[in-house]
This record gives C-alpha cells, sequence and structure tokens, in this order.
C-alpha cells in the first residue's frame, strides 16, 4: 500500500498506510487508455502498472500545469469536502490543482493531538467559531476572513517526490511573496514562515498516494485576536502577525492572492491557469 506522509510542526515525518478518497469532480479527465501514444505507458508485462502509476506518468512534462480553483469564502467543512474530490481526481490523473478560499472563523485540530476535552471545544465554539479536527499534521491553529488560505493538489510524480522538498518548496513561495511586499520574512526550525519571533504563515500538509493536500494560510488582514485563545500550532512563547500588521496598512487576500500566485509558478516551476470552480452543496 502506498505511503501517507504528515508534517509536523516539530518539522518530523510521520508515516502511516493510506487512506481512501471519496468523490470526484473533474472538469476535463485525461483517458488513461491511450497507452500507445507514450512508450512509457506500454505494459511491461500484463496487471504490472498500477492506476496511479499511470496518473503520474501522464502528469509528468516539462513545465507541469496547475489549475487556480478560487472558492472564495467557503465554510471548513465543504472546502474539505472539495479539497478530497480534487485529491483523487490527481490520484486518476486528471491534473494538478491549486485551490484558493478563505474561511469562516474556525479552529482545527492535527492529527497529532488527541481529541481536544468537550469542555474545551465548547469554549472555543462560544467565541463565534467552528471546531473541526483536521487530517493533515500539525496542531491547531485558526482560519478565518483576512487569510488567505491554499490547498495544493500536487501529484509530487510530476515534481519531487519528497514531501521535505514540498514543504520546503511551500515555505519559499510564502518568503517570496512576503518579500514582494518587502516584508522580510524567513523560515524557522519550526514549520511555517516567520517575521521574527511572529508567525506569518502556518503550514500543514498531507500526503497521500504522492498526492498533496491541506497546505498554507497566510495572514494578510486576518483578526490576530482569535489566536490568543489558543497556543497556535503548539507553539509556546512565540506570536502572530500579518501583512496588515507588518505593513501597517490594509493588505486584504485579494491584494496577497497574485504575489503568492507569482512566487508559487516560480518555485514550483509551473504554468498556472485559472479555471471555474466546481458546483458547490
Amino acid at each position: 500500500m502506498d505511503p501517507t506522509f504528515y508534517k509536523t510542526d516539530e518539522g518530523k515525518i510521520r508515516v502511516t498506510k493510506s487512506s481512501a478518497a471519496v468523490s470526484v469532480h473533474s472538469a476535463a479527465p485525461v483517458s488513461l487508455s491511450a497507452s500507445s501514444k507514450n512508450p512509457q505507458l506500454k505494459k511491461k508485462k500484463r496487471g504490472r502498472w498500477r492506476p496511479n502509476e499511470v496518473a503520474a506518468m501522464r502528469l509528468q512534462g516539462s513545465v507541469p500545469l496547475v489549475e487556480v480553483v478560487r472558492l472564495g469564502l467557503l465554510p471548513y467543512r465543504e472546502a474539505a469536502g472539495v479539497q478530497r474530490a480534487y485529491v483523487k481526481s490527481c490520484q486518476e490523473g486528471t491534473g494538478h490543482a491549486l485551490l484558493l478560499c478563505q474561511h469562516p472563523p474556525v479552529y482545527t485540530t492535527g492529527i497529532r493531538q488527541k481529541e481536544e476535552p468537550p469542555a474545551e471545544m465548547e469554549r472555543l465554539r462560544l467565541l463565534g467559531a467552528q471546531v473541526h479536527r483536521a487530517d493533515r499534521g500539525g496542531l491547531t491553529t485558526f482560519h478565518g476572513p483576512g487569510q488567505l488560505v491554499c490547498y495544493p493538489v500536487l501529484h509530487l510524480a510530476a515534481f519531487k517526490k519528497s514531501i521535505r522538498w514540498y514543504v520546503s518548496q511551500l515555505e519559499r513561495t510564502v518568503v517570496a511573496a512576503c518579500r514582494s511586499f518587502r516584508v522580510e520574512a524567513s523560515t524557522s526550525p519550526y514549520t511555517g514562515v516567520w517575521v521574527g519571533d511572529n508567525k506569518i504563515c502556518a503550514i500543514g500538509v498531507r500526503c497521500s498516494r504522492y498526492v498533496t493536500s491541506h497546505g498554507l494560510a497566510l495572514n494578510c488582514n486576518t483578526d490576530l485576536a482569535w489566536f490568543r485563545h489558543i497556543v497556535p500550532c503548539g507553539v509556546a512563547g512565540k506570536g502572530v502577525t500579518s501583512l496588515s500588521a507588518e505593513l501597517r496598512r490594509d493588505v486584504g487576500v485579494d491584494e496577497a492572492v497574485p504575489h503568492v500566485l507569482r512566487a508559487f509558478a516560480d518555485v514550483f516551476g509551473c504554468r498556472l491557469a485559472d479555471v471555474r470552480p466546481p458546483p458547490i452543496g
């Protein structure tokens, strides 16, 4: 069974068995039957090629194409369903996607930690936020309006089959985007992107059958007061910041998106193309 990787806040990798994904949305499915067009796809022996191997070959190319899907403001649970659909689609060979969205206020917990006590869950809900357990690495964090959430769904066979490389590329993307705003951001021993001792971008990922999900959350003009009620990502003694706080002016998600997209295309060496979002609901 193919491995599933999780990135944790301490920079470690955990490996578990792959889990099944669910429904699929695909605007442009790719046929996997025309193996004669690609000598690599000719079977070595009957039954030797697995579907994900064929899909990976289809996705390989000199400059990968990543479809940008702008989902707008979307509740976390609904966004998770859309993300699972794109993951399944990517595993079947239909291409890469970069999902962009914002969430209504929500606290999410990662797979590394135990379930929060009911009293703690209720305390967070009484603040006016939802609370969800996510199947990503990392610990508790906050998502809300004014935060650019990016969920790259990439088949790493078309880039590099390394989760460490992938997380490093996400960090480099955000560092480059921040520097385009003249904000001096950097990495640290803790996962994510920082301005001094303050985290400006959280990163938590999952990789199953070499297809990535979850991703990064860049604080643009987020209400940072939400973070006071938790220990963000389990890193005590550190603060949080945003583009707006650093620049002392309002920097919304719409302003940040082009900077992040340019940095993503440059760092990952890919082409980006906007596509219509799938029907939701």
